[in-house]
């Protein structure tokens, strides 16, 4: 067994000394004995955990021997406290970091209410190493990249204490690599559709990159190598959360944000810091000569370096073309630091006390003791990103037992209430936020904890529908306070059901939408009711019924008699051109019924075996594999400047509060716009008292088709719209 061991630490760690290898090697024995019958949540062993986190601080940071034996300790300690990590004579500075990540494992995100600085508070109160902060990061970083393993409620959760404490940390300290890439898991799953159109784009345009780097250097080569200077270039591009968040914020689409990406030289020399410099800087001038530069944007971060160690020249310049270009300027040790930050050169490499080292770990420690972005942050003037924003659109609470809630934003005791259950919230009368006696009407925070209070006596009353904002709570409220005519409209659909199926008919969603707008009932719930109450005939229902049918015939048959428009306007390429390829004028081609494209949507095209070319949204769930296996096959294609004059089908997957009045909301939209309903069908969802509605409308460009999302998206009822 001890064999074993030895032979995996060996294996995964062989940059390390003897001594280094000795130290892990005992802690991962004691690790191993301790978690051999612990599994994580896909069944697998829970070393698995410690083994990844120990890699990424070893292979992506560079840190110590000591460092990946605390790890270890501390993923057997903090379970099994028993476990006697004592004899292993570790040394201080290992006794030192596990004891900070065990205390630090102990801290309830509700403990901090959700907020970075009382987060990084009391890291530092449990700290005296800042590798401690390093290591957790670490933890987190791996905890994203598993994050499928886990249960739904479980991943919301650690998703939200990443994008609340850990990015905002990780961009702190300088960690940008590992902030970057829990940023873009973030937005994956925050955000699917935008990250896979953004993903698709940067892969559908990499060979232009590629050829935009050999142009770039062609003119510099000789130069280069004249004067003996060993390079390498690296096209280094931005991440997609990084290009949307610059999309929103300049307001333009995916092309419209000129530095995506880097042309990044890593010059090959002596680590010594005149050689190096005065290399960047020759290299610097070989470029300004060749290219036209833009001095506002130069950064010198070599004469004066970042406080955790970036070196590195920035210049933007512009090519013949026209084009701006982002060239980055630094030697391969600079690389290496940019790329693991100054950990990278820990005692492995035999520096123990390096000056610049122990200033940047002078930094962590300060920079965890003052606010983020604020004067006593030693990195408050470099950064070049924008943090993400906290969600405005919800807050997120805690109930006593620490199980966390999303709500709307603006939302009271009284919306939480209906959120744990309906029948806590109609019994409602106050609550405990924070251990505080409050009223129902008291607006909560992120990070809050609450208590509900209750009464048997306690009823609603019509003053909650102006306490509550969640669609839950207020439907809640008004069936409670509608029961009675809910009676009615339920015998009234029972009616009207007997009696059509004695008739042999059916009222399709579209008719019934349109026997409603002959009718003076706001909802469907009081026509229902009108007809339980024998206000309404059912006689007359069934006569407006026929009347609609019958007026819809010459209108179908006009639309069959059209029915060829689409694919013979696409065969005359009236709609779309298909560029670089002047010579397949007239080939067939068709929308691609995954994603249904709409004139204007962002597209490509893919060449098929039998069916032609069929034209792809680049946000279809199928685009990045038919980018990532036939590259090859990849047309690109745009529309044509001239606006659609035909139709195309897309469709739309709405959840709406459960509100009867909504599916007419919805219709009305539709009806206002040039837009035009094929399919409707809808589902009640009573677990979440959601309907849930799925259309197909035919629009003529994906113009109209953002006016009439947006139009719905904006309804008070509908809480989610999304293309289909």
């Amino acid at each position: 067994m001890e064999r074993l061991v030895m032979d995996r630490v060996y294996a995964l760690y062989p940059r390390y000394d003897e001594k280094g290898l000795e130290l892990i090697r005992s802690a991962y024995g004691i690790a191993s004995v301790a978690l051999k019958d612990m599994t994580r949540s896909n069944g697998q062993p829970f070393i698995e955990h410690p083994d990844a986190v120990a890699r990424i601080a070893y292979e992506e940071i560079g840190l110590s021997a000591e460092c990946i034996a605390a790890i270890y300790l501390h993923e057997a300690s903090r379970f099994f406290p028993e476990t006697d990590i004592a004899s292993g004579k570790f040394g201080k500075d290992v006794y030192t970091i596990v004891d900070g990540l065990n205390k630090i494992s102990t801290i309830n995100p509700k403990d901090t209410r959700l907020e970075a600085e009382n987060y990084k508070k009391l890291i530092v109160s449990y700290s005296r190493d800042p590798r401690v902060t390093i290591l957790k990061i670490a933890d987190r970083l791996e905890v994203m990249r598993s994050l499928d393993i886990f249960p739904k409620l479980s991943r919301e959760r650690k998703v939200l204490e990443t994008m609340m404490l850990y990015i905002p940390l990780a961009h702190q300290l300088g960690l940008y690599n590992i902030k970057s890439e829990m940023e873009d898991i973030y937005f994956r799953h925050a955000d699917p559709e935008q990250y896979r159109a953004i993903t698709n784009k940067l892969k559908s345009t990499e060979r232009d990159r590629q050829k935009l780097m050999t142009q770039f250097i062609e003119p510099l080569k000789q130069k280069l190598s004249d004067e003996g200077i060993q390079y390498k270039l690296k096209v280094r591009t931005k991440t997609a959360l990084s290009i949307y968040k610059k999309m929103q914020k300049q307001k333009v689409p995916f092309e419209g944000v000129f530095d995506v990406f880097a042309i990044r030289f890593i010059i090959d020399c002596d680590e010594d810091r005149a050689i190096e410099h005065a290399l960047c800087w020759k290299v610097f001038s070989y470029v300004t000569e060749e290219y036209e530069s833009d001095t506002k944007r130069l950064r010198d971060w070599i004469s004066n370096p970042k406080p955790n160690g970036y070196e590195s020249l920035h210049i933007t310049v512009k090519n013949k073309e026209g084009s701006y270009l982002e060239v980055q300027i630094r030697t391969k040790r600079m690389d290496d630091m940019a790329e693991s930050g100054l950990a990278s050169h820990w005692s492995y490499k035999g520096i123990k006390h390096e000056a610049t080292l122990d200033k940047w770990l002078t930094a962590v420690r300060y920079a965890l003791e003052n606010p983020i972005g604020s004067e006593g942050d030693p990195m408050a003037s470099y950064y070049e990103d924008e943090l993400l924003e906290m969600p405005t659109k919800e807050v997120f609470v805690f109930t006593p037992s620490g199980e966390l809630r999303k709500l709307p934003a603006g939302a009271t005791v009284l919306d939480f209430a209906f959120d744990i259950h309906t029948n806590l919230g109609v019994k409602c009368t106050g609550g405990k936020v924070n251990g505080k006696a409050v009223r129902i009407n008291e607006k909560l925070k992120t990070g809050d904890v609450v208590e509900i209070m209750s009464g048997k006596n306690q009823k609603p009353s019509q003053d909650w529908l102006n306490i509550v904002v969640s669609n839950k709570a207020r439907n809640k409220i008004r069936q409670k306070l509608s029961e009675a005519e809910f009676k009615k409209a339920a015998d009234g659909k029972e009616l009207l059901s007997r009696r059509l199926k004695n008739w042999k008919m059916e009222i399709e969603d579209e008719t019934m939408a349109a026997v409603l707008k002959k009718l003076p009932y706001k909802t469907l719930n009081a026509f229902y009711a009108a007809i339980g109450e024998g206000e309404l005939d059912v006689a007359d229902v069934k006569n407006m019924v026929v009347e609609i049918r019958n007026a819809e015939v010459p209108a179908v048959d006009q639309e069959k008699k059209a029915g060829g428009i689409l694919k013979e306007r696409n065969n005359n390429n009236d709609d779309i051109l298909v560029i670089d390829a002047k010579n397949v004028k007239g080939i067939d081609y068709r929308m691609a019924k995954c994603c249904n494209p709409v004139f204007g949507d962002d597209v490509f095209g893919f060449v098929t075996r039998t069916e032609g070319i069929k034209i792809h949204r680049m946000s279809c769930p199928n685009a990045a594999r038919l980018l990532d296996m036939y590259p090859y096959r990849i047309q690109k294609v745009k529309w044509s400047d001239n606006p659609s004059t035909g139709n195309f089908q897309t469709g739309l997957r709405i959840t709406a509060a459960l509100e009867p009045s909504v599916i007419n909301e919805i219709m009305d939209i539709v009806n206002s716009f040039r837009a035009s309903i094929r399919m409707f069908n809808v589902s009640e969802n009573e677990r979440q008292s959601t309907y849930e509605i799925t259309m197909k409308i035919a629009v003529p460009s994906n113009l109209e088709l953002d006016k009439v999302t947006s139009q719905i998206r904006n309804l008070r009822n509908v809480l989610k719209i999304n293309r289909m």
